[in-house]
Formats: structure tokens, C-alpha cells, sequence
């Protein structure tokens, strides 16, 4: 295939679920295409799952580890730091609940069904749901090689974070432990990048069983989750971000949109909070006139905990992953399913295809079938795309704010020649 990642995986994806589609319905009685042909679409997109499932362990460990270090004097950021992690955290809290609401107004995936039956022989299973208060307690692992065993993704964040404070406070004696972990963050993400130039092929993988399989009713369900999340996250960018700015600073919203455009555009073809830590540094520094300190804090803070978008998109689809399979969640159920992912969002880093991983944890949390978590994953690439976009743009919001709130040395309408016409053409 030719062309940009982000193309080849939209070819992949409306190529793949015209074919199973063809395979579907004028094709039925042919057994080599039905059997085979499926079959082997539904085993090499399993194996691609798999393949991304194999990082995330590791993958949010080192990047957590990597995040916290690169902070490097966490005492002299306490107010700094108290601030900027308790917009992050409110951020997401919001965000969580924005979602919440949404999916239960409109119930995404309600009346549609799995293929082959899959929603008559699930049932959520509620009870093995923790309540608030275990699963705080259960973060703090007794066992760190059963934590990494079994994938605990709370539990291996716990551990990610003491780590790095740990590193932190040793100082320049752990500088060869610092450097340990910047380098297997750059190996994590070639690998990351690796695995996702195999997207295209998985996804068509993945939309050849589906549309073979799903049927006409739930395949425009899909279509609405899909429409769903990318209207609640570009309402978060678009809207609640920019108003929000505006009322604790001052800056337009219209100035605050024109100054996080290239942010925008970049963070939707890269679907990556890491890739865009440069340009959302050159977006606070240069067009908004936020210090470089105060930034240089923030953001690498940001692309490890600020997952409002991610928490959106987890959020709703569990919500639909529970909706198709027949089981909505019960109402007394959804403040731990809210509380549950702002705890895995944290997990999520800035990595391409974070979010659907966290979500594949929360669906076999709540005892949900793996159909479901494939549906997710062959749509996730829209997905993520806007949920990158909503989580860099949060961290330019939040930074944006925390600056303001900290007495900024170059405060916005001073800031230098690239912020100054951002806001001169607000207040004209």
C-alpha cells in the first residue's frame, strides 16, 4: 500500500468491510470464501490484537518511569506540580462524566447484537467488579512479578510512579538509571511504530470477519459509536477547551483554536501524545507565551496522565462493548466503571492505540466478549485519532491556565511575536 499510515489504514479499513460484506451477502453459499477466507481474516486479526496487547505491559511502565524523570527537580515544582496535576486530574474527572452522560442518553450499540449469537451466552459480570474502596486498596501490588504477570495495569502504574520518584530523588547518582529508561522509551516506541505499520493489514483483517459476520443493523450501530466519540471529543476540543482558557485567562476562544491548529493537525495524523510533545511545546512557547519552565514541566506531565480523551473513548466504548453484547451497566454500577477509568487512563501514555488496549482491560474487567473488543479495534484508528487530539490540546489548555495562575514572566498578550497577532486579531 501507498501513502501515509493514516490513509493506508482507511483503505484497509473501507476495503476490508466492503469485502466481507460482498462475502456476506452474494457470496453466502460459497463455502472456500465463508470458511476460509473468513477464518483466516479472523486469525491474523487476532494475532494483531495480540501483537499490541504483548507491549503494553512494558510499554506503560517505562513510559510512566520515563515520564516522571524527565520532570527533574520535583521539590522545587511542588506548587507547580499540585496545580498542574490537579487540572489534569479535574480534566479527566469531567470528561469522564461528560461521557458517562452521553452514553446514557444515547446508548450507543443498543439493539444490535454480536455475530454468531455472541450476546445470548454473556453475562456482566458485575460481581467480580472491585468496589471503590478494594480497588484503591488493591493498587499497591504484594507481589510486583504477579503484577507484570497478569497484566494488572493499576497496580504496574502504582509501581511505574514510586519508581521514578525513587530515581528522582537519588539525583545525579542515578543518572545512568535515567539514561536506562530514556533508552528503552525510544525502543518501546520504534516498536510501537513497527508493529504499527502492520495497522493497515490488521484492520482489514479484522473488517473482512466483521462485515462478514455483523449484520446490516449493527454495522450502522458501529457507524454511530464512531459518530458518537468523534462528536464528544471534537466538542472537547472545539468548545469546552477554548471557553475554558477564555474564562481563566483571558484568551479568546477563537485565538486559543488558531494557536493549536498545527497542534491539532499533527496530533490527528501522528494519533500520538509523545510524537506531539514538540509542537505542543512550540504551541505554548511561541504562540501562546507560556515559559519554557512552566511548560517544560507541564507537557511531558500531560502526555503521561492528561487522558481526557482517552478516558472519553474508553468510556464510551465499554458503554457500547456492553450495549451490543446484550447487558447494558447497570446504573449503581457506572461510578465504578468511572472511577475505574480514570485510574487506566493514566496507563495510557502517549502511544498509538493506548486507549484500545486500556478499553480491551476495562471489557475483560467487566466479563465482556472478545467480538466486542474487536469491533473496538477495527475502528480504533478514527478513534484515536481524535482522542490524541483531545489529550494534547487538553495539555495546552492546562498549561495554558497553570501559567496564568502562576504569574506567567511572559504573561499571553505580551508574549512574543508569534502569540501577538493570535490575540491582536481576537481583539480587533
Amino acid at each position: 500500500m501507498q501513502g501515509s499510515l493514516s490513509t493506508r489504514i482507511f483503505v484497509g479499513l473501507f476495503v476490508g468491510l466492503v469485502i466481507g460484506s460482498m462475502i456476506q451477502y452474494l457470496f453466502t453459499d460459497v463455502a472456500f470464501l465463508n470458511d476460509n477466507i473468513v477464518g483466516l481474516a479472523e486469525g491474523l486479526g487476532g494475532m494483531f490484537v495480540s501483537l499490541i496487547k504483548l507491549m503494553v505491559v512494558p510499554l506503560v511502565y517505562i513510559s510512566i518511569v520515563t515520564g516522571i524523570c524527565e520532570l527533574r527537580d520535583i521539590a522545587s515544582f511542588g506548587r507547580l506540580g499540585s496545580k498542574t496535576f490537579g487540572l489534569y486530574i479535574i480534566n479527566t474527572i469531567l470528561s469522564i462524566a461528560a461521557a458517562i452522560l452521553v452514553g446514557v442518553m444515547f446508548q450507543p450499540g443498543m439493539g444490535a447484537t454480536l455475530p454468531h449469537g455472541a450476546s445470548t451466552t454473556v453475562e456482566l459480570a458485575t460481581t467480580e467488579t472491585p468496589d471503590i474502596g478494594a480497588m484503591l486498596i488493591g493498587i499497591v501490588p504484594s507481589n510486583p512479578v504477579q503484577a507484570f504477570a497478569s497484566g494488572d495495569m493499576l497496580q504496574i502504574i502504582f509501581m511505574a510512579i514510586i519508581t521514578g520518584l525513587a530515581i528522582q530523588a537519588m539525583g545525579s547518582a542515578a543518572a545512568p538509571a535515567m539514561r536506562t529508561f530514556r533508552v528503552a522509551n525510544q525502543v518501546m516506541m520504534k516498536l510501537v511504530g513497527l508493529v504499527m505499520t502492520l495497522a493497515p493489514y490488521g484492520v482489514f483483517a479484522l473488517m473482512i470477519s466483521l462485515g462478514a459476520t455483523l449484520e446490516a443493523n449493527t454495522l450502522m450501530s458501529v457507524a454511530g459509536y464512531v459518530g458518537m466519540v468523534v462528536l464528544v471529543l471534537t466538542f472537547w476540543i472545539l468548545v469546552v477547551y477554548p471557553l475554558a482558557v477564555w474564562l481563566t485567562t483571558g484568551i479568546r476562544p477563537k485565538a486559543f483554536r488558531q494557536a493549536t491548529r498545527e497542534q491539532l493537525l499533527f496530533s490527528l495524523s501522528t494519533a500520538s501524545s509523545n510524537a506531539t510533545i514538540p509542537v505542543t511545546m512550540r504551541t505554548l512557547t511561541e504562540k501562546l507565551g507560556v515559559s519554557r519552565a512552566i511548560a517544560g514541566f507541564g507537557v511531558p506531565l500531560g502526555a503521561t496522565i492528561n487522558m481526557s480523551g482517552s478516558a472519553i473513548y474508553i468510556t464510551l466504548a465499554a458503554m457500547f462493548a456492553a450495549n451490543i453484547s446484550g447487558t447494558p451497566i447497570p446504573m449503581g454500577d457506572l461510578l465504578t466503571v468511572g472511577v475505574t477509568v480514570l485510574l487506566m487512563s493514566v496507563g495510557v501514555g502517549g502511544v498509538p492505540g493506548g486507549a484500545v488496549v486500556m478499553a480491551g482491560v476495562l471489557l475483560h474487567q467487566m466479563g465482556l466478549p472478545i467480538e466486542a473488543m474487536a469491533i473496538i479495534m477495527a475502528v480504533d484508528r478514527i478513534n484515536d485519532m481524535f482522542c490524541t487530539a483531545s489529550n494534547v490540546v487538553g495539555d495546552t489548555a492546562v498549561n495554558t491556565i497553570v501559567a496564568k495562575m502562576e504569574g506567567n514572566p511572559q504573561p499571553v498578550e505580551e508574549a512574543g511575536s508569534m502569540a501577538e497577532p493570535v490575540v491582536d486579531k481576537q481583539s480587533s
